[in-house]
């Protein structure tokens, strides 16, 4: 049973994912964003306990890959894609495509989150040089960037940022950027832990407390702003280790 504990906590990430695919198709994305989240918990405490019970394992491994790709990938590209279909916009494909029924092709965009992150879990599996850090943003923080969008369209309390993340534009940018750094050759910092030295961790330390602060003040607003934080910080990191 402790062999099969991991696994079974893997298989919740997968079921989240899978009814966070469901609740997206009927564009019910503030439920989809919720059993995304909850998959994305579970991701993270099946390899804590297969780490504290000793009992990692291959099958462990490539099970959390598939879960991830529903959770982390085919549900957050649905996400997108009804993000795009109901976004605010002065124009549209539409104009465009009228020998094709006036079928509005731009919303299949959001397929490309799904293609991207296939392809860096992929690339994941297979690179040995992501064992400190990650090579590229970890598609749980993107994923949680796109999730963040209709939570703050619902329960956002500042409207300027109901405005931007309701814009097709800042979606067409959200989803090819995004993508693009999903699987750029860029490092990021692992978030975890291996002591709790201030001067080991200190850009993990900072990335913690202007989190906090960035919490109180924007709530739920503040969400894609740390994942922006974490980007821009192991930018900076990755420039202090130079010098």
């Amino acid at each position: 049973m402790k062999r099969m504990l991991p696994n079974i906590i893997t298989l919740l990430n997968l079921a989240s994912g899978v009814i966070a695919v469901l609740f997206a198709a009927q564009n019910e994305l503030v439920f989809a964003a919720y059993f995304i989240l909850a998959g994305i918990v579970f991701d993270f405490f099946d390899g804590f306990v297969a780490r504290i019970l000793h009992v990692q394992s291959e099958l462990g491994v490539q099970l959390d890959s598939l879960a991830d790709m529903v959770t982390s990938g085919v549900a957050p590209g649905i996400i997108m894609f009804q993000l795009l279909r109901h976004a605010e916009t002065d124009w549209s494909m539409t104009d465009y495509l009228s020998n094709f029924n006036q079928i509005d092709f731009l919303p299949f965009l959001g397929i490309v989150i799904t293609l991207a992150a296939a392809y860096r879990l992929a690339k994941f599996n297979i690179d040995e040089n992501q064992t400190h850090d990650f090579i590229g943003v970890p598609t749980p923080a993107m994923t949680l960037f796109v999730l963040s969008i209709p939570i703050i369209t619902q329960y956002g309390q500042q409207e300027w940022a109901k405005e931007i993340v309701s814009s097709r534009l800042f979606l067409i940018i959200v989803v090819l950027l995004g993508s693009f750094l999903m699987n750029a050759n860029i490092s990021l910092f692992s978030l975890k832990f291996k002591t709790i030295s201030l001067k080991d961790n200190a850009v993990k330390y900072v990335l913690i407390v202007l989190s906090v602060l960035l919490l109180i003040v924007f709530r739920v607003t503040a969400i894609p702003l740390i994942i922006l934080l974490y980007i821009l910080l192991s930018g900076v990191n990755n420039v202090m280790k130079r010098v």
